[in-house]
C-alpha cells in the first residue's frame, strides 16, 4: 500500500476515531509528540489523548456530535478533508447554555502525517466559526 491510500485508510479510522472516543485506536493514529492547540486549553495538548480531550470537551455540550467525511484530497504526506459536524446542542458549551437546537456545518481540516502515518499536526481551515454560527451564537 502506497502512502496515499495508507492515509485515506487512516483518515477513515480517524474519524472513527473521534466517532467513538476510542482512546487505543487515537494512540494508534496521533503521533505521541503531535501538538494540538485548543481552545480548552491555555496549554498545548499531545498525541491521541490530548486530542481526545478536545473531542471530549465537546461530548459534554453536544452529546451526540458526530462527524462525516464529505471528501479528501491526498498526498503524500498530507489529507485535507472537507467534514460535516452535526449534533445537539444539549449542554453548556462555553458560557452559552443548552439550548436542545440541532446543527450541522461543514468545516475543512488539513492533516499531516510522519513516515510511519501517524497524524502529526491538525489545521482547521474554519474552527469553530461554524459551529457559533450554526447554533445562532455569534
Amino acid at each position: 500500500m502506497n502512502k496515499i491510500e495508507r492515509n485515506k485508510k487512516n483518515i477513515e479510522r480517524f474519524k472513527e476515531c473521534i466517532n467513538s472516543n476510542d482512546k487505543i485506536l487515537a494512540e494508534e493514529l496521533i503521533d505521541a509528540k503531535a501538538e494540538f492547540a485548543s481552545l480548552i486549553s491555555e496549554e498545548k495538548l499531545f498525541g491521541g489523548a490530548g486530542y481526545l480531550s478536545v473531542v471530549e470537551f465537546m461530548r459534554k455540550s453536544f452529546s451526540d456530535i458526530h462527524w462525516e467525511i464529505v471528501d479528501t484530497v491526498t498526498e503524500e504526506n498530507k489529507i485535507a478533508v472537507s467534514w460535516i459536524c452535526s449534533g445537539t446542542h444539549d449542554g453548556d458549551f462555553m458560557n452559552f447554555p443548552a439550548s436542545g437546537k440541532k446543527f450541522s456545518f461543514s468545516c475543512m481540516n488539513f492533516y499531516y502525517f510522519n513516515e510511519d502515518g501517524k497524524i502529526i499536526k491538525d489545521v482547521a481551515a474554519q474552527g469553530m466559526i461554524g459551529l457559533f454560527q450554526s447554533l445562532g451564537l455569534g
